[in-house]
């Protein structure tokens, strides 16, 4: 049995292990500026990627709580 195939970060360049793994429309909403490697339905991001991403849509996610 082959071992399990280790995700790395979609982004273009970067080749670190995946932290998380987002909508792919999300990410592309979010980080316009970052270049993605495919376009599946779900892009895996890296720890640094991720906290970029968590920094650009900190508000949208507060608006969201908000609305409960």
């Amino acid at each position: 049995m082959a071992p399990p195939e280790e995700d790395v970060c979609g982004v273009v360049g970067c080749g670190q292990p995946a932290a998380r793994s987002l909508a792919t429309e999300k990410v592309k909403a979010a980080l316009p500026e970052v270049k993605l490697m495919k376009e599946p339905r779900r892009t895996h991001l890296c720890r640094t990627h991720y906290k970029a991403f968590r920094k650009k849509t900190k508000q949208e996610r507060e608006l969201d709580r908000l609305g409960w």
